[in-house]
């Protein structure tokens, strides 16, 4: 009996280390969290700003948009009046020195026109009825005039040779890519003066750019003028300014600030 106890406290003993190996196993300290990634960045530390910037320059190229209408009894005499006016426009336009390339129609109508008639009835009450009247026919053009000094005279040619109508006038730039260019990198400098007012308001510098992002450009839009009767308004040599025309680009950039 002696020898099995003491066998048993032997076995015992024998297993305390090995319990005790793996308690300790079981209580080892996990490592440290790994740190953040050092480009990563706290939404507390950004600040997302907009700039804009309008760059104005005098204007080398117009566009016009006029041409003819006519009225006639029936929709062939209509359409016949407009057509034989219409050459004679396009004819006066390369006699001003536009290009055919220049050239290009932006309008063509024809449309019945109604005369409203009161008459009274056998009651003695007035009743209003519609009565054809006759047709009008249209044609527009849109003309891109690359000689600004000529853009009088060439309005003057083509009310002598039968136009009546303008829609439209609006002036551009032809080749507007730098002056494009140019108003964005303002809207960028722009944007980093901002960033920098900020920073120092805040005790802070600005560490780097994370993103930007180009917003909207405007470019030069026409300039509808009303629908007037050139043969009427232009008996003389007409003036016309250019002005100024000008482009607007925005541009959104987010920023990283740091002490």
């Amino acid at each position: 009996m002696k020898h099995a106890t003491l066998s048993a406290i032997a076995l015992v003993l024998a297993m305390a280390p090995v319990a005790c190996a793996q308690g300790a196993s079981a209580f080892t300290p996990q490592a440290a969290p790994v740190a953040g990634h050092p480009n990563s960045i706290q939404p507390e530390t950004t600040i997302q700003l907009s700039a804009e910037s309008r760059v104005n320059r005098a204007p080398d190229i117009a566009f016009i948009t006029a041409g003819v209408t006519q009225e006639r009894a029936t929709a062939g005499e209509a359409m016949a009046a407009q057509s034989a006016a219409m050459n004679g426009v396009f004819e006066a336009l390369r006699a001003s020195g536009v290009a055919d390339r220049d050239m290009q129609t932006s309008g063509l109508s024809l449309s019945p026109r109604y005369d409203y008639i009161e008459t009274p009835g056998r009651d003695g009450r007035i009743r209003g009825e519609q009565r054809l009247a006759g047709y009008v026919a249209s044609n527009q053009v849109t003309v891109r005039v690359r000689d600004l000094a000529n853009l009088g005279e060439t309005l003057d040619r083509m009310v002598a040779s039968g136009g009546n109508t303008i829609s439209g006038i609006s002036f551009a730039i032809d080749d507007d890519k730098p002056l494009r260019n140019e108003a964005r990198a303002n809207a960028m400098k722009e944007a980093i003066a901002k960033a920098e007012l900020y920073a120092s308001a805040a005790g802070l510098r600005v560490g780097r750019i994370v993103t930007i992002r180009e917003g909207y450009e405007a470019s030069p839009q026409p300039m509808p003028m009303a629908r007037m009767a050139m043969a009427e308004a232009m008996d003389m040599s007409t003036p016309v300014a250019g002005g100024e025309v000008g482009i607007t680009a925005n541009v959104s950039v987010l920023f990283e600030l740091v002490r």
